[in-house]
């Protein structure tokens, strides 16, 4: 295998909780349409994230994200990983997401046929090693049009 210069990384992600950063980012596309989250918080004891919509969920809704989330855990997806460079991003990778100074190879992660990312944290191996998603709570900003959720991993 070669080696690949990627860019420094300054966090210790928890692997569970980061992996289903990336499902949780995935799942709210394809249930809302909206973008990636803009932002988020993501720790071993609470994480948070906020994304723009164009409507407050409803309660049947936020029960739907927790339910498809932990349908995804239990499918048991496998991470892989890949390596492109900045002009092989696969369609839908937003290159204006990546940072000014990211390096000419990108890491890709790919969990099932469900998301691929750039990211250069660590993960589980497969989404059943994630454990069980539980939404905390959620808060929405109808100013910002902004949707916070609030999980923990158990």
């Amino acid at each position: 295998m070669e080696d690949y210069i990627l860019n420094d990384h300054n966090k210790e992600e928890f692997p569970p909780a980061h992996t289903a950063e990336h499902l949780l980012n995935q799942t709210m596309i394809r249930l809302f349409g909206c973008e990636r989250s803009f932002n988020a918080h993501i720790e071993r004891k609470k994480s948070k994230m906020s994304f723009h919509l164009d409507h407050k969920p409803s309660r049947q809704e936020e029960k739907e994200i927790e339910t498809r989330m932990n349908e995804l855990i239990g499918d048991d997806l496998p991470v892989t990983y890949e390596f492109v460079t900045r002009d092989e991003l696969p369609e839908g990778i937003d290159p204006s997401r990546l940072p000014d100074d990211v390096s000419d190879t990108i890491r890709l992660v790919r969990i099932g046929d469900y998301d691929v990312c750039p990211c250069i944290g660590k993960h589980v191996r497969s989404t059943s090693q994630i454990g069980r998603f539980e939404m905390l709570g959620t808060n929405w900003d109808e100013h910002e049009r902004s949707f916070r959720v609030r999980f923990k991993i158990v």
